[in-house]
């Protein structure tokens, strides 16, 4: 064998070689393209007042408004159902986590996240939308409103990057934009790309499609009992800054929510040396709230809420 074709050889079977290792890692990983969204699919007045808020709030620091995506709303509709029926956000898998019960690929995010399976191909793999999205989940242990919604997102950072593109999404532009409220669940995805399905319309009587896509999800009840506490637990400072108990059916103005315990100890201690004297803290279902006000009846905490707000703008009632 000569130089030349002993160089030819060797060339070939490095190629082999790079081709089958490096091939599947770039062939494989890609997610079959979904179906169209069902044609009887639509959103509700809760989540289109949620759309309608987001793009409100946006439109107070300059930015454009986000197209509403039927695919997007989809998504968000089927992962709401799926996280409020089979609670998949167990152990060490998060909100952002999918079920074994309907007909998608199971993520336990972030545990099972790589480039083969990636939570947010979810769209590409449920509908026809052809690229990457992003979710944001929020969780209460009542029923959700569009405006409890919104004023957590607003106020706790890692929500309101996505709804101003901050942080981690700064330079980035929203194409699109899906919502779903479901029971205990709000969701939304952001995409980069716009939808070729086009924008999602209001509801009337048209039949809930969503439930066909999870499986046996027509023969369990909506109203499943709620979830008694998250994975995550706050310890309990050791003042009397963190309430324990409080009046049944009472009402709190709450400016933060979400900080550390000792975080919130600090704060609580600064409130009260200047003119909220009734400000303490208190944790439920793994999280901290700072309230400045209550516990007190509606009426009396709506009207303390608009002198709050003239203070911390985006304070905000909380029923206990």
């Amino acid at each position: 064998m000569n130089q030349l074709n002993f160089l030819y050889l060797h060339f070939f079977w490095l190629f082999a070689f790079f081709a089958g290792v490096y091939a599947p890692a770039f062939g494989q990983g890609a997610v079959k393209q979904g179906n169209p969204v069902p044609v009887n699919f639509s959103i509700k007045e809760p989540e289109m007042k949620l759309f309608r808020m987001v793009n409100e709030y946006r439109q107070q620091y300059g930015l454009p408004a986000i197209p509403l995506s039927k695919s997007l709303c989809y998504v968000a509709a089927v992962h709401a159902k799926d996280l409020m029926f089979y609670h998949p956000d167990q152990g060490s898998c998060n909100f952002h986590s999918w079920s074994n019960k309907g007909s998608w690929i199971p993520v336990c995010y972030p545990k099972d996240e790589t480039k083969k399976v990636s939570v947010w191909d979810k769209p590409r793999e449920l509908t026809t939308y052809p690229a990457k999205a992003y979710e944001i989940v929020y969780w209460e242990n009542t029923q959700l409103l569009p405006d409890s919604i919104m004023m957590v997102w607003r106020t706790e950072d890692y929500f309101n990057s996505f709804l101003l593109n901050t942080g981690k999404w700064q330079g980035q532009t929203w194409n699109a934009i899906g919502i779903a409220i479901f029971e205990n669940y709000a969701c939304a995805w952001f995409g980069m790309v716009t939808d070729p399905e086009g924008t999602e319309t209001l509801s009337g009587t048209k039949p809930d499609v969503t439930k066909s896509i999870i499986k046996d999800s027509t023969t369990r009840k909506s109203k499943k009992p709620l979830k008694e506490t998250k994975t995550i637990q706050v310890p309990k400072p050791v003042t009397d800054y963190a309430l324990t108990t409080q009046p049944v059916n009472s009402w709190f103005i709450i400016i933060k929510t979400n900080l550390p315990a000792d975080a919130a100890q600090k704060l609580v201690e600064e409130l009260r040396s200047k003119d909220y004297p009734q400000a303490k803290f208190f944790e439920k279902d793994g999280k901290t709230r700072v309230s400045v006000f209550g516990p007190v009846d509606k009426p009396t905490a709506s009207a303390m809420l608009k002198e709050v707000k003239k203070v911390y703008k985006d304070a905000w009632l909380l029923k206990e």
